[in-house]
């Protein structure tokens, strides 16, 4: 099959290659998965999951990519839940080989149906970014209807889902960016915007939820913006400021079926659109992994027509 392979951490995008690589075989409780369609996220090459075992054993050569959607083409033993030729998507194990390659191997667990009225470039689009969203809000965050939200990045793939999900659950959402990014986010739902670069954001006043997605200064101040007994929720490491008076949640995405299904769901009915940015064939995956320019939203790897 063909794949991205990375195998030297220093050279870190300079060292991707499309080559020629085996095909995975299930172990137990695996499916293997012929993949049509396949995400990543641009920072995978710094993370210490991609070049380690969790013993801290290097494991390269590996394949990068974490999402993906595509059709069951094997069974492991013991493995229940999932048939061969059952459409899927979803989020690949971190330690493991990932889908920028023509077929993966990986735990069915992680892995949610695909309804058929659903394009394989659309799940291949949800799981990071749709899981990210749900469980900082939700499960992290504890957002409640009535409540208001600060989305940071919000015409972002994460943050266009943390707008959505949030307004549908019923809060203010504050969308903020870039000031190219205003309508975007509105358009995603956002009740109003501040540009980051040009506005004051402490101009909002208190709010009882922030998802970071940028870190530093930013979320030092938005810190500072969040209510007695709020929550400030981050995807970029350790939080480095707290809330007076409430709490600093940093966290790890982690596959959830129950939750993927939610999300497609939404996508069938119209509750919930994606904010694809680019797609590229698995032969332009590399340019693709180093955009010379910024794209706004996911970058999706087709990798079959």
């Amino acid at each position: 099959m063909k794949a991205i392979v990375v195998t030297d951490q220093a050279a870190g995008t300079a060292g991707m290659k499309l080559v020629d690589w085996p095909e995975p075989q299930a172990a137990i409780n695996d499916v293997v998965v012929e993949i049509h369609a396949s995400g990543f996220v641009g920072t995978e090459l710094t993370w210490p999951s991609t070049w380690a075992d969790r013993r801290d054993r290097d494991r390269t050569p590996t394949i990068p990519g974490h999402e993906l959607a595509g059709v069951v083409t094997a069974l492991g033993y013991g493995t229940a839940g999932l048939s061969v030729g059952q459409r899927v998507f979803g989020l690949a194990d971190w330690h493991r080989d990932g889908t920028l390659a023509e077929y993966v191997a990986m735990e069915a667990r992680n892995l949610a149906p695909l309804p058929g009225d659903v394009d394989f470039t659309v799940g291949a689009s949800l799981p990071i970014s749709g899981l990210t969203a749900w469980q900082g809000l939700f499960e992290h965050g504890r957002l409640r209807a009535g409540q208001s939200v600060i989305a940071h990045g919000a015409a972002g793939a994460v943050g266009s889902m943390v707008t959505q999900l949030a307004r549908e659950a019923g809060a203010y959402v504050i969308g903020t960016g870039r000031a190219a990014d205003r309508q975007k986010a509105l358009d995603f739902g956002a009740n109003e915007f501040v540009d980051l670069e040009n506005d004051t954001l402490e101009d909002v006043g208190g709010v009882d939820l922030v998802f970071d997605v940028i870190g530093g200064d930013i979320q030092k101040r938005s810190a500072g913006l969040i209510r007695a007994g709020g929550i400030l929720v981050t995807i970029v490491g350790p939080a480095e400021a707290r809330p007076t008076d409430g709490l600093a949640v940093d966290f790890v995405v982690e596959a959830d079926r129950a939750q993927l299904n939610e999300i497609v769901q939404r996508v069938r009915d119209g509750r919930l659109r994606m904010n694809i940015g680019n797609i590229a064939s698995l032969d332009d995956a590399v340019i693709a992994f180093n955009p010379t320019q910024r794209v706004s939203g996911k970058t999706i790897i087709r990798v079959r027509p």
